[in-house]
């Protein structure tokens, strides 16, 4: 079933500090025997690698004639897709990526298989193709700093997918149409030079363009394709308008939104009279984005929401009793539908929870045939993991901040090692689920805390305003004060917390060193920016639009010189007195290896010395899986010296 994309640029800026994943990819760095690592675990331990490698398969889905599964997994140590015939059970890779893990793919038609894939971590994703004989393989976008996103799989031209590639102008992304076996291009839309991001209707024509217009949004909107775009929504970008979903008769739209309201809730919205028609769900706690629906039989199914965890409200009683069958024959796990065939007949399910990464399984909806196709990481034993609590508790002003602790299986809680572990965005959320990260920490005893702090998305749009202009100011107190409260709790040594996090991450794990010097043992800076001034001169082009908004909700460089140098660690540097670790991609696009650069120069030209881990062939987190380990390695050993000791 395709599933029309609306594709923004603002999406890339939003997960500006986002998206470093804990098990996500360069040159290996020498490692001990892995004898001598063995002889190093205590009772109970785990080894690194468990948590770290490459999965046995992920990213399942089912081709359009519900005839074949893929799926993406390891081959000389990159993932790589994998495609199975069911008639004769026949299994063919496809690809034959040795650099980097293919970065995702999707089906077009059933014969053929298109796929992402950057270099050295430069997030310059090019598209490729493949048939699934194996035979083949062409890269459909050879062109040099160029970057490439799907916005229309275009399920009934086998031929042919809606891209959209800022090759003539890095800050600009035109809408082309793609032929994925011989790569011949054709200009669908040309970018006017303010549009970030594009969405189809359900026959993939180009509808609605979303662009940024003297520091406001704007919505346009064409009836038919030959139609030239006017506008039909203006507003500060604070206000929340997210096209879904064309309705099935591709006239009205079905909408995300917070106007009027400090939840995001899904309306539908008729673009002729600009008015929104009809309330189809909302939340009182929480913003709403996701919408289910079934395009064979033309009605919205349900909705998705999250609270302390995921939920789903269903408006189709077939919807909700195909959940229930599959909840039912696989309890106590987190149950999603994550492809079907273009009949609806047959889906792809996925399971989870917080203490495994489940499986996946394929799903006869007629015969109610559940057939597993693997286990993610059958390795890791569920009754070894930890569980992830949602918690909460009230800022130093009166917030109620929401967030998840893991405490070390089978560990009193009292009085033990903690981990401070702030999410990147900032404008994200952390989520409950299995992480590597936190099982691997939890298994050595550290107990970890996520924090939800103001500014996180998902919680509406006064709570995401909190923090504007407050990185290292009120941000970074509702990290201080969760380290305040798991130490009134009895949880935390007040001698052993230690801080770590990624991209925004890791510039909350330099503010805490610095503006904290005394909270904390120690400090892991993953790719995070140190100079909020350098950092915003070097956002990358095609966040260009959007920069305006950056300066609201970070700062001016100009207007609020004063506050960025303020917060920005680095000017500070002679604060921080713990022991800090600091690794950094050297092809990093959005957190430069100069921000990380500046911070290890600080401190070391005070004689202060830092662990400095550079990866040449990565970019904003480590995917390559020889990277992990040696990150993780060093991770591990850096914690044992400063905080376990």
């Amino acid at each position: 079933m395709r599933t029309p994309r609306i594709l923004t640029v603002a999406v890339f800026a939003v997960a500006l500090f986002l998206g470093i994943s804990a098990c996500s990819n360069h040159t290996p760095a020498p490692e001990a025997e892995p004898i001598k690592r063995e002889a190093l675990l205590k009772p109970g331990q785990i080894p690194m690698r468990d948590f770290f490698k490459n999965p046995v398969a992920e990213g399942f889905t089912i081709s359009p004639d519900g005839e074949k599964i893929a799926w993406l997994a390891p081959w000389k140590d990159r993932l790589n897709i994998f495609v199975k015939k069911l008639s004769s059970g026949k299994i063919t890779r496809i690809t034959n990526a040795t650099r980097r893990d293919i970065y995702g793919y999707f089906w077009a038609g059933s014969e053929r298989i298109v796929f992402g894939q950057d270099s050295g971590g430069d997030e310059n994703v090019h598209t490729f193709s493949a048939a699934i004989d194996g035979k083949g393989e062409t890269e459909l976008t050879p062109f040099e700093n160029t970057r490439t996103n799907l916005l229309d799989d275009l399920e009934d031209d086998d031929d042919h997918i809606l891209i959209t590639m800022n090759k003539d102008n890095p800050r600009l992304f035109d809408v082309y149409k793609l032929n994925v076996v011989t790569g011949e291009l054709a200009l669908e839309v040309r970018n006017p030079g303010d549009v970030s991001g594009w969405m189809t209707d359900h026959n993939g024509n180009v509808r609605i363009a979303i662009a940024s217009r003297n520091g406001q949004n704007v919505v346009l909107y064409r009836k038919n394709p030959g139609d030239l775009f006017r506008p039909i929504m203006d507003m500060d970008f604070r206000t929340a308008f997210s096209p879904l979903v064309f309705d099935f008769a591709n006239e009205k739209i079905y909408v995300s939104t917070n106007i009027d309201r400090d939840k995001k809730a899904i309306y539908l919205f008729n673009p002729e009279t600009k008015a929104l028609e009809q309330l189809i769900f909302e939340h009182p706690d929480v913003d709403v984005s996701q919408l289910l629906y079934s395009k064979k039989r033309e009605i919205i199914t349900g909705a998705g929401f999250y609270t302390d965890k995921h939920h789903y409200i269903f408006f189709d009683d077939d919807r909700e009793e195909l959940q229930n069958e599959l909840e039912s024959m696989l309890p106590g796990y987190e149950v999603i539908l994550t492809s079907s065939n273009k009949d609806e007949n047959k889906c792809i399910v996925r399971t989870y929870s917080d203490r495994s990464l489940g499986t996946g399984y394929l799903y006869d909806i007629k015969s109610k045939h559940l057939e597993k196709i693997a286990d993610v990481s059958p390795w890791l034993e569920e009754s070894q993991m930890a569980d992830m609590e949602p918690v909460s508790f009230t800022s130093r002003d009166g917030l109620t901040i929401h967030g998840y602790l893991s405490l070390p299986k089978g560990k009193e809680a009292g009085n033990i090692p903690v981990l401070i572990n702030p999410h990147g965005g900032p404008w994200a959320r952390d989520h409950w689920g299995f992480n590597p990260e936190i099982q691997f920490l939890t298994n050595r005893g550290i107990a970890v805390m996520q924090v939800n702090f103001r500014g996180s998305t998902g919680y509406g749009r006064n709570f995401w305003e909190k923090g504007f202009k407050q990185w290292g100011l009120n941000m970074q107190n509702d990290l201080t004060d969760a380290v305040h409260w798991l130490i009134e709790q009895g949880i935390a040594d007040p001698e052993r917390v230690a801080i770590y996090g990624g991209s925004y991450g890791g510039y909350a794990t330099l503010a805490g060193l610095t503006f904290t010097p005394d909270l904390y043992a120690c400090g892991i800076d993953y790719v995070g920016p140190s100079n909020l001034f350098t950092l915003l001169e070097t956002l990358p082009p095609y966040w260009e639009t959007e920069k305006q908004e950056f300066y609201i909700m970070v700062g001016d460089p100009v207007r609020d010189y004063k506050l960025l140098r303020k917060v920005s660690p680095v000017f500070h540097a002679n604060q921080i007195k713990a022991p800090l670790f600091v690794a950094q991609g050297a092809n990093d696009p959005r957190v430069k290896k100069a921000e990380s650069d500046q911070i290890v120069k600080a401190l070391r030209d005070r004689g202060v010395s830092v662990e400095y881990m550079v990866k040449d062939n990565e970019g904003h987190g480590f995917h390559n899986q020889e990277n992990r380990f040696d990150f993780y390695g060093t991770m591990e050993r850096f914690l044992n010296a400063h905080l376990l000791q």
